[in-house]
């Protein structure tokens, strides 16, 4: 006995040393183990779980104390979960940060939480790099670039920047995969999913499959960078009107599915207000600019940049016109909304303005909220239901309203939850969208002014009156609708104009006032 004792105790040590010293020559980093992957985000999981079954055991429901305990819970549920995202890396952070995106449909602690992980990006390493490049390119660095700078301009969950200069004298921006994102993406939405679906038998309420459902959609679409370098091209001739709009041009021949070249491009983030008052850019006309854009995007060509983040947005002084320009980065994602949908998400918008209640309940059961049309209506505007039923054009936002809909968003999660899982999947992204634009919204201090209420309006009749057009069958019908279009745009010219002159008259007032006093 025990001779064959000693003889399994030596077996075993000559495997555990030949794995050892495997493992050691292939340089394996012990976090890409796919078995490590899983028990990390398993435990994580099962500690959040026990840790939301046991809290509330001795707390009465509704009470003070209750508030306080959930709110404690909510903050330790969310560390972990950001630390979970920080070990595994990739994919777990790229969903970690469209969590931490998603404000006003997820609990403060959560999302504030979750908003650092822009910041805690994996870097590659040089050698990693120059390996994807040589794969790609089929060449050394030297030979492509006279200058390529190692330390990354921005390391992101799924790849990294770094400035080069080419040979004939331009100044790019390198794009580069880091090299385990494509091999353990698929492992680990798939892990996520049957987290998921644990967490959901325990917790019924909790119904989040709809998130691990984009990320299997999109993650593949975002690992291919020559479907991003075609994203840019298409929104850039789709936005050509639009002088103070700049996007990168791509080098075709220097990019691949895991590099992407394109113009470098410099500019401060679009919430950096003192880099704004350091070069004299006018907040208002950035939030304005921004709104136009997205307006476009979303009402006239349902083709939606769903990134923007501020890192993906930046401004600047144009070198050679002083003008302002902002800068739109990262077009790795994007949302093709389908004509129906468009045109119930215009006219949902339009009712929203107009304040025609009877509308906004008809399209919203359209986009599939049912009977949750009102927390629909909140969740899309960001707004409280008195704000909703007053008009969002006319009333304007209150720190109280931001706090009240906050402690909302925690009360009503499992609704939330409910809703989220009705409506059609390109909601989803847009959602998101609205949650980033109305973040740097607020960062500018510059929100849901009606100048903004005004672009979208216009983009919504152009939207539907073309759609319209469409569809009819005479010469007659079309010069009606486009009649009709021509009608709403100059009676929204001339309500623009009355306010600007209402402002002009009022601000006058009030330096006369100043004088008089004075």
């Amino acid at each position: 006995m025990a001779v064959r004792l000693l003889k399994v105790s030596c077996l075993a040590t000559a495997v555990f040393a030949s794995s050892g010293f495997y493992l050691s020559s292939k340089r394996l980093d012990i976090n890409d183990l796919s078995v490590i992957r899983f028990g990390r985000a398993a435990a994580t999981t099962a500690v959040i779980s026990y840790d939301y079954l046991t809290a509330f055991k001795h707390v009465e429901y509704g009470t003070e104390e209750y508030w306080a305990v959930k709110s404690k819970v909510h903050l330790r549920s969310a560390e972990r979960l950001r630390d979970l995202c920080c070990a595994n890396r990739g994919t777990f952070i790229k969903v970690g940060q469209h969590l931490g995106a998603l404000d006003y449909l997820l609990p403060e602690e959560y999302t504030s939480t979750l908003k650092v992980l822009h910041s805690r990006a994996p870097q590659s390493s040089m050698e990693e790099i120059q390996q994807v490049i040589r794969e790609d390119l089929g060449k050394e660095l030297s030979e492509i670039f006279v200058l390529f700078e190692e330390e990354p301009q921005g390391a992101a969950s799924l790849a990294q920047v770094h400035k080069a200069v080419l040979h004939d004298g331009k100044t790019v921006a390198v794009k580069v995969q880091h090299p385990k994102v494509r091999r353990q993406s698929a492992k680990d939405i798939m892990v996520m999913e049957v987290l998921v679906k644990a967490v959901h038998w325990l917790f019924p309420d909790f119904a989040f499959m709809w998130l691990v459902e984009e990320a299997k959609k999109n993650m593949p679409l975002e690992l291919d960078f020559l479907n991003e370098g075609h994203n840019a091209e298409k929104v850039a001739n789709m936005l050509s009107h639009f002088p103070f709009l700049k996007v990168p041009t791509i080098h075709w021949d220097l990019s691949t599915k895991r590099i992407l070249t394109m113009e470098f491009l410099e500019g401060g983030q679009v919430n950096d207000r003192e880099y704004m008052k350091e070069n004299g850019i006018n907040v208002n006309e950035i939030s304005e600019n921004l709104g136009k854009m997205y307006s476009e995007m979303i009402f006239v060509h349902g083709f939606v940049h769903c990134d923007p983040h501020p890192g993906n947005v930046l401004v600047r002084k144009c070198p050679r016109s002083q003008k302002t320009e902002i800068l739109l980065l990262d077009h790795g994602l994007y949302q093709v909304l389908q004509p129906d949908f468009r045109m119930n998400y215009c006219r949902l918008w339009m009712s929203l303005i107009n304040r025609d209640l009877a509308g906004v309940e008809r399209y919203s059961r359209r986009l599939g909220a049912g009977d949750l049309y009102p927390l629909f209506a909140c969740v899309l505007t960001a707004r409280s239901w008195n704000s909703v039923n007053a008009g969002i054009s006319s009333v304007p936002v209150t720190h109280a309203e931001d706090v009240e809909i906050r402690t909302n968003a925690a009360q009503y999660l499992p609704q939330i939850s409910d809703l989220l899982n009705r409506v059609p999947r390109q909601m989803l992204l847009l959602l998101k969208t609205n949650d980033l634009l109305r973040g740097i919204e607020t960062t500018l201090q510059a929100r849901a002014s009606s100048s903004s209420f005004i672009n979208m309006s216009r983009c919504c009749i152009r939207a539907v009156a073309r759609h319209k057009r469409s569809k009819a069958q005479s010469r007659r019908r079309r010069l009606q609708i486009a009649l009709a279009e021509s009608l709403s745009l100059w009676k929204l010219s001339v309500y623009e104009l009355l306010l600007w002159v209402r402002g002009l008259v009022i601000n006058r007032w009030l330096a006369a006032l100043l004088l008089f006093l004075h």
